[in-house]
């Protein structure tokens, strides 16, 4: 694994660990952010359940190049499902940008992935 996709993977991790342990912990701007998607609180609890395993699969990924492939494959998942709904709901780019951005990043963490296979 090369460096790049180390730290890649590590911000990735840091990034899904603390936006899932807010969808968990439903603090009040989870909770608002949720209603605003039309998601329940929990479900927008499973979505951050998805999203720290998917952190906690890229760190031990670090040491398990298959489960870093299909722990950044599910964020991707993950990022393409937020992308849907702000479009659905005709959010416009400053809304969506995080999620582009990110998928952006776990995009070429799983390109660098393959590279060094």
């Amino acid at each position: 694994m090369t460096l790049a996709a180390i730290i890649l993977a590590v911000l990735l991790a840091l990034v899904f660990l603390a936006l899932g342990t807010a969808k968990i912990l439903a603090l009040q701007p989870m909770r608002e952010l949720a209603a605003e998607a039309g998601f329940s609180v929990a479900a927008y609890r499973r979505i951050g359940l998805l999203e720290v395993a998917a952190a906690v699969g890229l760190l031990i990924g670090l040491l398990a190049p298959l489960l870093s492939a299909v722990a950044g494959a599910g964020l991707l998942l993950l990022l393409t499902g937020a992308l849907v709904v702000h479009l659905r709901k005709g959010d416009g780019p400053r809304k969506y940008a995080p999620a582009v951005a990110c998928g952006l990043l776990v995009a070429a963490y799983l390109v660098l992935q393959l590279l060094t296979r």
